[in-house]
């Protein structure tokens, strides 16, 4: 599976609902997404086929891969959130825009901010 995207933020939902509690259930995924059950099952499918997840039916776990994966898009949700919040923009903004910058912004950006935020 090309990792896009849509891939990254189911990743990043089941690695933080997993630190939550042991089980990941399809349906906590498309609630905290907010999508259909349908769409997390497509997702599910296509992680599953590229080795990032594992189900055993009812329950969804992260493959080594897949954790790593998950855990290198989170910090960088996390440095970026912390950046624009050290630049005054409010903690529901900063977290909201880092959902979206983190997909986006050049390698260069973020190592900027890293650098900036880890001081």
């Amino acid at each position: 599976m090309k990792t896009n995207r849509s891939a990254e933020d189911y990743l990043e939902c089941i690695l933080l609902l997993s630190q939550q509690s042991e089980f990941v259930h399809r349906v906590e995924v498309a609630r905290k997404i907010g999508v259909s059950q349908p769409a997390v099952q497509k997702a599910v499918k296509a992680l599953t086929e590229s080795g990032f997840i594992e189900c055993d039916g009812l329950h969804l776990f992260l493959t080594a891969a897949g954790r790593d994966y998950a855990e290198r898009v989170y910090a960088r949700h996390c440095i970026i959130r912390d950046f624009l919040q050290m630049h005054g923009v409010n903690a529901l903004d900063a977290d909201s825009d880092a959902c979206e910058m983190e997909h986006c912004i050049s390698e260069a950006t973020y190592q900027m901010m890293k650098k900036y935020v880890k001081g």
